[in-house]
């Protein structure tokens, strides 16, 4: 079960922040436990759970735009933050 939507991801277990990405729509890179994929029809994402963040990597007509995001954002936020996109 996740916590709530405004609860900072830095207090979500790693089985919670992984499930929330799934239900995102990311999958997981294969071998590569810390590293996630989202392919939409606009542009894609590389996603890299790290020790201080997250880091985002969005693909779009071979363009890529790169953020760290940090674990005190509430999932509400990373989620926008994440979906809005490069």
């Amino acid at each position: 079960m996740l916590p709530s939507s405004d609860t900072p991801l830095y207090n979500h277990p790693l089985p919670a922040l992984e499930q929330w990405l799934l239900t995102t729509g990311f999958k997981r890179v294969e071998g590569e436990p810390c590293r996630w994929q989202l392919h939409l029809a606009q542009w894609s994402a590389q996603l890299e759970l790290q020790s201080d963040g997250l880091k985002i990597i969005w693909s779009k007509d071979g363009q890529t735009t790169s953020r760290h995001f940090s674990y005190g954002l509430s999932r509400t936020d990373m989620e926008a933050a994440l979906l809005a996109g490069p």
